[in-house]
C-alpha cells in the first residue's frame, strides 16, 4: 500500500478525532457515497417493508439486521475516497463480486452482533486475510482498543433511535385533533400495522442519512490504528518528502 497516495493527512489522533476525521471524510465524498449506498439500500427497503404482510415488525428486523451488508458499499466507496478516488455505480458494479458477496456468511451472522464492526470492517474487508492470520489481525487491532468503537456505536445507536422517533412523531403533531396515533404502541407491541410500517420507513431514512457517518468514524479509527501499529504517518511524510 501506497501510504504517500492518501489524501488524509496520517498523523496519531485520539479515537474521538479520528471519528471526527471520518465524518469529515464521508462529507468529502458524500455524492459518491450516498449515490452508491442508496442503490443497494432502495431494494432492501422496498422487501422489507413488503414484508410487514407477514408480520408487522418484521421490516424493522431486516432493515437492522441487513446494516453490515449494506456497511460493505459504503466502506469501499470510502476506501477509494481516502485515496482522493471517486467511485460510481459502474464502480461498484464492477466489484460487486468483493463488496456484496464476499464473506456473505459472516456479514449476516456474527458481523451483526459485534459492537465494534465498523471498526473491525475494514480488515476483514480490505485486507484480503483469511483463517489464522485473520484471527490474529483482528485481536491485534482490538488489543487495548475496543472501549471506543463500542462508545462510539452506542452513540450512533442512540442516534438513529431518536432520529427514528422524531421523524415518527410528526405523524402525532400533524394529525387531526382526536386522531394522534398512540405511539406507545410501538414500546409494548401493541401498536397497529400502519404504525409500524411508519416505524420502518422512519428507520429506513434514519439509515440512509446516518450509516455512512457511522462506518466513516469506524474506518477512521481503522487507520488510526495502523497509523500506530506501522509508524504510516513518518512513511508518508518521507514519501513526500523525497519524491520533491
Amino acid at each position: 500500500m501506497r501510504v504517500d497516495a492518501f489524501v488524509i493527512r496520517l498523523r496519531r489522533r485520539t479515537n474521538m478525532e479520528a471519528a471526527d476525521l471520518g465524518v469529515r471524510l464521508c462529507q468529502y465524498s458524500a455524492r459518491s457515497v450516498f449515490s452508491c449506498y442508496l442503490i443497494v439500500l432502495l431494494p432492501v427497503t422496498i422487501f422489507s417493508l413488503a414484508l410487514i404482510e407477514i408480520v408487522d415488525w418484521l421490516p424493522a428486523l431486516v432493515l437492522w439486521w441487513a446494516k453490515p451488508w449494506l456497511d460493505r458499499t459504503i466502506l469501499f466507496v470510502l476506501s477509494r475516497a481516502a485515496f482522493g478516488q471517486k467511485t460510481s455505480i459502474r464502480d461498484l458494479w464492477e466489484a460487486q463480486r468483493q463488496v456484496w458477496w464476499g464473506q456473505i456468511i459472516r456479514t449476516w451472522t456474527t458481523r451483526r452482533l459485534s459492537p465494534w464492526r465498523s471498526y473491525t470492517q475494514p480488515a476483514y474487508q480490505l485486507e484480503g486475510q483469511r483463517g489464522s492470520k485473520l484471527r490474529k489481525r483482528i485481536a491485534q487491532l482490538r488489543r487495548g482498543h475496543t472501549s471506543s468503537p463500542l462508545l462510539m456505536t452506542s452513540a450512533f445507536s442512540l442516534a438513529e433511535l431518536a432520529l427514528t422517533f422524531a421523524l415518527l412523531s410528526l405523524i402525532y403533531w400533524f394529525a387531526p385533533q382526536g386522531y394522534e396515533p398512540d405511539l406507545t404502541g410501538l414500546l409494548d407491541g401493541t401498536g397497529s400495522t400502519h404504525l409500524q410500517f411508519a416505524y420502518a420507513l422512519a428507520y429506513a431514512f434514519v439509515i440512509a442519512f446516518l450509516e455512512p457517518f457511522y462506518v466513516a468514524s469506524g474506518f477512521a479509527m481503522y487507520l488510526n490504528r495502523r497509523v500506530e501499529l506501522e509508524a504510516w504517518d513518518i512513511e508518508q511524510e518521507f514519501r513526500r518528502a523525497f519524491a520533491q
